[in-house]
């Protein structure tokens, strides 16, 4: 063990004798069916709840011996003292000399955390109180544009977290809108969404708000000059200055007011965000005002309400019963032990459709890491490829493998139990949830047992052999009673704190992201080789390649 690593503040798990005996027990023969078979009390034993989730994880491939070792593991890497550090604001995100407080973000205004000497809770509700003059202004309509016209679409432009959670939110809770006003993400760099989308909206009545932790993302900052000059190109025709414009007509969220105040961003209409809120984890900062716009301030509060009971479910609940923990373990088992290296998110509801989208984002940026927070190289998988879609287009897309492909993949069925309260009014829609919530435990169901009558009947018929479904694809199951702000967010810090469980276990900081910044590097060289017509510049492909662009271009 080098220096690096006896410096550790924490024991490794992988000299855990639990580690050990996970190995060993991961060698044995795994079925679903068998250990239903064998124990008629399992799906009572391998369940538990949290305020409005419940999740049955029996269709995973456990037993109590698998449990109690994962815990022992959990245990042996303290994983009590690194949730207090991550709960405190420790220096959690190692690599880059920082804490991690997203769940500061949801504190209540009572609650106490002072790091060094920042009040973070009062820092955090200070800006609240500006997110929600902000879009209060905006909703009630006095926010003005250049022409005095009242604002009727919010476009936030961003990419990665400051895209993927406001628009997932915003797309999950879009029946607690309550106002007219239309809000819209742009995200791609090569801007087709910013395009298609301004092609149906007014100059004089267009708000933006610029998302950018760093307010240096190349990719926001080009939708974000494309925006201003598809203003300006009204504006003067109106006898606008691009002052009044840039004032009002543009909000910026970032940590680094210069950049902002350099771009052209108005004081009053900078909000902050800090160093210590990594981007994937920052829907719950001033970068939900598009969702705070679109459902209201008292709707933002309640999803910030529900990740808060989490984390203090977190915090509190013993390991056997503590949802975050047991996903995170659950997902170590698989990944690292059984080597089922791929996991895919399904959602049977369709407001759910952005969440595996949001999902892949934190939890691969997060923990897609082949070296320990020492720097030791790894000899151990960590985490697998995720990908996901709704359920019911699922069934039509992806399913044939899950049910009859070589690969094994672990799988998230999420669901939510009550909709369409209003049963006789609702009836065809009623019928329809109902319908979708069958094949969610139908599908789950398959997964995990096969049909087994087809290999036992000992028929040499090829349809039939075309038919078989082996089963034994490991599943867990969250239902939220129904879905609302605060159950959302409940939700979504369940996810967050099971990527930090996964990342204590591994020893790894799911905090940083340096493999996505060589390719911004590169792509800055290659850039400016391009606009040259230089060749010769880098390796042969991609010089060939951007000859034949210079040639066609």
């Amino acid at each position: 063990m080098d220096d690096r690593q006896q410096d550790s503040a924490y024991r490794s798990a992988r000299h855990s004798v639990y580690w050990s005996q996970l190995q060993s027990l991961a060698a044995q023969r795994w079925s679903v069916a068998d250990l239903f078979a064998q124990d008629a009390t399992r799906a009572t034993r391998f369940s538990t709840r949290a305020g409005a989730l419940y999740m049955d994880y029996s269709k995973q491939c456990i037993d109590t011996s698998v449990l109690s070792a994962l815990l022992g593991l959990a245990d042996s890497c303290e994983l009590s003292a690194r949730i207090e550090a991550l709960l405190q604001g420790a220096m959690v995100n190692t690599s880059e000399q920082r804490a991690a407080l997203h769940t500061a973000l949801r504190l209540p205004a009572t609650a106490a955390l002072q790091v060094g000497e920042q009040d973070v809770v009062a820092d955090v509700h200070r800006s609240l109180a500006q997110v929600a003059r902000l879009s209060a202004r905006v909703r009630n309509g006095t926010w003005r544009g250049f022409s005095g016209k009242a604002i009727t679409d919010v476009v936030n432009i961003g990419v990665g977290g400051s895209d993927l959670g406001p628009l997932m939110a915003t797309t999950a809770l879009d029946e607690w809108a309550d106002t007219d006003i239309d809000v819209h993400f742009v995200s791609n760099m090569d801007g087709t969404q910013l395009d298609n989308i301004l092609k149906h909206l007014n100059p004089e009545t267009t708000l933006f708000i610029i998302s950018s932790k760093s307010f240096g993302t190349v990719d926001t900052l080009s939708n974000a000059k494309t925006a201003l000059s598809w203003l300006l190109a009204t504006a003067k025709r109106h006898a606008g200055t691009e002052d009044s414009v840039l004032r009002r007509h543009f909000i910026g969220i970032s940590a680094n007011s210069e950049k902002m105040r350099a771009w052209g961003i108005h004081p009053e209409h900078q909000l902050q965000l800090w160093e210590w809120v990594g981007g994937r984890f920052s829907m719950w900062s001033a970068i939900g005002l598009a969702l705070a716009i679109r459902i209201g301030m008292a709707g933002f509060k309640a999803l910030l309400a529900g990740a808060h009971s989490m984390d203090e479910h977190f915090a509190q609940a013993d390991f056997a019963e503590n949802l975050p923990v047991l996903l995170g373990l659950i997902a170590v088992w698989n990944s690292t032990f059984l080597r089922v290296n791929a996991h895919t998110v399904l959602p049977y509801d369709g407001r759910l459709s952005y969440l595996p989208s949001y999902l892949t984002q934190l939890e691969m940026e997060s923990n897609g890491k082949s070296v320990t927070q020492h720097g030791a190289r790894l000899d151990y998988d960590t985490c697998p490829i995720l990908w996901g879609e709704i359920g019911s287009n699922a069934q039509h897309a992806f399913y044939q493998l899950l049910h009859q492909g070589t690969q094994q993949v672990s799988c998230d069925f999420i669901a939510c139990v009550r909709r369409y309260h209003d049963k006789q009014k609702n009836a065809p829609l009623q019928q329809q949830h109902e319908l979708s919530l069958a094949n969610c435990l139908a599908q789950s169901r398959v997964l995990a047992f096969g049909n087994a009558a087809v290999a036992t009947a000992g028929s040499d018929s090829a349809a039939d052999k075309y038919k078989y479904y082996r089963g034994n694809q490991p599943s867990t199951t969250i239902l939220l009673d129904e879905l609302t702000p605060h159950s959302l967010g409940a939700l979504i810090a369940l996810y967050e704190h099971k990527v930090y469980v996964m990342a204590s276990i591994w020893d790894i900081n799911p905090f940083d992201q340096w493999g996505v910044e060589m390719g911004k590097q590169m792509a800055e060289s290659v850039y400016h080789a391009m606009q040259d017509e230089r060749e010769g510049q880098f390796d042969s492909s991609t010089d060939q390649l951007l000859r034949h662009i210079n040639q066609l271009s």
